[in-house]
């Protein structure tokens, strides 16, 4: 099978900002909102079903506020960043912008977002758990607000735990040698008709930095530096290559098939394998898809160790350009606090991370959301993980493309760590 790189829901342009000008942080001060007609703008990336959602709760807002008239905009992913590039370095991003973890430091660091501590007045932030608010903080700044709130959880197949015999691991007492004797006994018992688990990690970066954190490191250190000690990513990619080896884990072409399919059509979903990671909240598509009972252990060690961590699906900002910013604030509020903006927006853009809104919507939640929630209010979670520094938003693409050539055995781990690790500090030393 011919060999090729999937970009895992990133899009291949990761948009770099050097032409970025740094800005003077505007609208904090004396922020009021105006008595005044106002006009705003907002914007977000996303599908058609996130547009109509979003436009109807601006409707609803609109209604609240009828003085401020909000203008929507979206685009699909890597439009979306091309677009906020040119506009924030022409001075003219909009109000409301939608975030990501990836380019929040690269916007945050160049004075171009509205320090949202500012906006205390206007934007209530005590629905918030705290590890879940310093995900949007950079340097004591608070410059996003989390949407939605995910995790990283072991999906295991009950269905193919039973058809073959084998009982269920617990997830609050499991290792990662536990993990691989139970992927091997899977394949072994299946006859070979399944391999127990997919890949393990290295397609993205939740899956370095629980392994990281796991062992007492940090993918990135307080100075935004790469902190990653190569040693253990080697050890990652061994623990992965040694289960290619042993059959518990499928091979690198099948995981390169399963992974290009996407999470509908992947091995998980498939029943290709019996055990996989995935985000809890990617469990809807997984149940609708596989139609066998699928549960959400803890990962490996995670129960003794809180090296998981909490990660924003999306947030709000606010463009310290903004004209506007108490009127962009009480935007972000109304749709991050107001039950009325939970009840149409739900849990399109994931599970709410305010957890008076999450409580809000729980009656409304099918199976998998809750199956999600309840994964995301039992795990163990440590400290909100370092923001990904400017110069790492390819982080998952540099990291797919190493992990691929490891596992089809063209660098050995260690080769492939020590170059990984300095083309990404060259990438964020570039950024700088």
């Amino acid at each position: 099978m011919q060999r090729r790189l999937i970009f895992k829901g990133l899009g291949a342009s990761a948009v770099a900002l050097p032409g970025l000008a740094a800005c003077g942080t505007g609208g904090g001060g004396d922020m009021e909102l105006s008595d005044e007609p106002v006009t705003i703008r907002m914007t977000w990336w996303g599908a058609d079903v996130r547009a109509e959602l979003t436009n109807q709760a601006i409707a609803a807002f609109q209604e609240e506020y009828p003085n401020i008239t909000v203008k929507g905009e979206f685009k699909d992913w890597a439009g979306y960043w091309d677009a906020l590039a040119t506009t924030t370095a022409a001075s003219d991003s909009p109000d409301v912008i939608q975030m990501d973890e990836l380019y929040l430091a690269s916007y945050g660091d160049r004075g171009t977002l509205l320090d949202l501590g500012d906006a205390s007045e206007f934007l209530d932030t005590a629905g918030f758990d705290e590890a879940t608010l310093e995900t949007g903080q950079i340097d004591g700044a608070l410059y996003a607000i989390p949407i939605g709130a995910s995790m990283t959880a072991c999906v295991v197949n009950a269905d193919l735990f039973a058809q073959y015999g084998i009982e269920l691991p617990d997830g609050t007492t499991w290792n990662w040698d536990d993990y691989a004797a139970v992927a091997n006994e899977l394949t072994e018992k299946s006859g070979g008709a399944i391999n127990g688990s997919g890949v393990t990690g290295g397609n993205d970066a939740g899956s370095i930095r629980y392994w990281a954190r796991l062992h007492g490191n940090e993918l990135y250190s307080e100075d935004g530096e790469v902190a990653l000690d190569p040693a253990l990513l080697v050890s990652l990619w061994q623990y992965n290559l040694d289960l290619v080896e042993s059959g518990g884990i499928e091979s690198p072409a099948q995981a390169v098939e399963g992974q290009g399919a996407g999470i509908e059509g992947g091995s998980l979903a498939t029943g290709k394998i019996a055990m996989g990671i995935a985000y809890n909240t990617q469990i809807t598509p997984l149940l609708a898809a596989s139609g066998a009972d699928l549960r959400l252990l803890q990962l490996p060690g995670n129960a003794e160790s809180a090296a998981n961590f909490i990660k924003p699906s999306m947030y709000w900002s606010v463009s310290s350009k903004s004209e506007h910013p108490a009127e962009a604030a009480t935007l972000i509020d109304f749709l991050v606090n107001n039950e009325a903006a939970a009840d149409i927006l739900g849990t399109e853009r994931g599970i709410p991370a305010n957890t008076a809104m999450r409580d809000h919507v729980a009656a409304d939640l099918d199976e998998g959301e809750q199956r999600a929630v309840e994964y995301l209010e039992s795990a163990a979670a440590g400290p909100a993980v370092r923001v990904t520094p400017n110069g790492g938003s390819g982080f998952d693409q540099m990291i797919q493309r190493y992990t691929q050539e490891v596992l089809f055995g063209e660098r050995t781990p260690q080769e492939a760590a020590a170059a990984f690790i300095d083309e990404l500090q060259s990438e964020i030393d570039a950024a700088a």
